[in-house]
């Protein structure tokens, strides 16, 4: 279900790119570059059908899709952006703060009411940060994790996303859907000393430190949450996305609680469904990748990572991260 970089499982027919690791397509048997189960899979025998693989031109029409289908998304009205001072790249790692005002002036707060926004803020305080340290999941907070992919799943965005992956025989029912986004989001795995400590939830929305550095945190919903209350202090940005609307992309340099994140990036004014959605979307179709995306006419990519070190549900791969990258 979930393509390594260096298999062709669902890749049949994809087309070339120098970046992979290893190709899929017939003509890398010329080229000499096919992974080492292309002829097992994609051969004139193999299972994997190349009409379910995922083309670059299908990524970039669901994203467009799924773009249009964002409608808790931030109007332009809800939130109030204060950037401030742009650092080059030379900057970037220094560690100097260059704006001394936040970076939310405003947010409409009644967003947060909707379903999709309230069932994924109670996540947010479930997760001890430091890695290293297990985690303890209470009753509570999984009847939490149910409840907010139940909420998504209501959503016209989800929905499009798990009818395009029952198209391409990823899934066969939206309740095996549901399962593998509880198994691949919140299971937890070790980042640390054996301990059960991490989940992609828990890296690429609420943040973790690892060895004294902010790890992941891409959500801007966190950010705001946590910058209001005084933990969170913005220092400068390196990237302003070319959306006059949201949702937009910034990446940004923080610190949280004295701990540095040297280059963050998130979606500003996305609602959760969207970032959860386009992200599933990205490990699914490209994990190890760039996965090339357009939103509003504009494009970007998605770099996600499988955890390597251990697996679900037969070998499936459980997130390690998930971002938006900015140039």
């Amino acid at each position: 279900l979930y393509t390594a970089p260096d298999s062709c499982e669902g890749r049949c027919g994809e087309p070339l790119r120098e970046e992979d690791e290893c190709h899929c397509h017939p003509e890398c048997e010329r080229r000499g570059s096919c992974c080492e189960d292309y002829e097992r899979l994609c051969g004139s025998d193999g299972f994997s059908s190349s009409r379910d693989s995922i083309s670059d031109q299908e990524l970039l029409e669901l994203s467009e899709q799924l773009y249009g289908a964002d409608h808790n998304k931030a109007r332009p009205s809800d939130i109030a952006l204060n950037p401030q001072h742009r650092a080059d790249p030379d900057e970037t790692g220094d560690r100097q703060d260059r704006s001394p005002q936040p970076l939310y002036r405003h947010v409409n707060e009644e967003l947060f009411s909707k379903p999709t926004y309230a069932s994924f803020i109670k996540l947010l305080d479930n997760y001890q940060r430091a890695t290293g340290r297990e985690e303890e999941v209470t009753a509570e907070e999984l009847s939490e994790q149910d409840r907010f992919l139940e909420e998504v799943m209501k959503t016209e965005l989800m929905k499009k996303l798990f009818a395009f992956l029952q198209g391409k025989n990823r899934y066969g029912s939206e309740q095996e859907f549901v399962q593998d986004l509880k198994e691949m989001w919140f299971g937890l795995y070790s980042r640390g000393d054996g301990e059960r400590d991490s989940s992609g939830f828990e890296h690429v929305f609420s943040g973790e430190v690892k060895k004294g550095k902010v790890s992941g945190f891409h959500n801007w919903i966190r950010f705001y949450l946590l910058e209001k209350q005084g933990v969170v202090n913005y220092f400068s940005h390196n990237f302003d996305g070319p959306w006059d609307t949201y949702p937009d992309v910034l990446g940004l340099q923080f610190s949280w609680d004295g701990f540095y994140k040297e280059v963050g990036s998130a979606f500003i004014g996305c609602s959760p469904e969207f970032e959860f959605g386009l992200y599933t979307l990205c490990f699914l179709a490209r994990p190890g990748r760039a996965c090339h995306l357009s939103l509003g006419g504009h494009s970007l990519s998605v770099q996600t990572y499988p955890w390597t070190k251990a697996t679900y549900g037969g070998g499936r791969r459980f997130i390690a991260t998930a971002y938006v990258m900015s140039p």
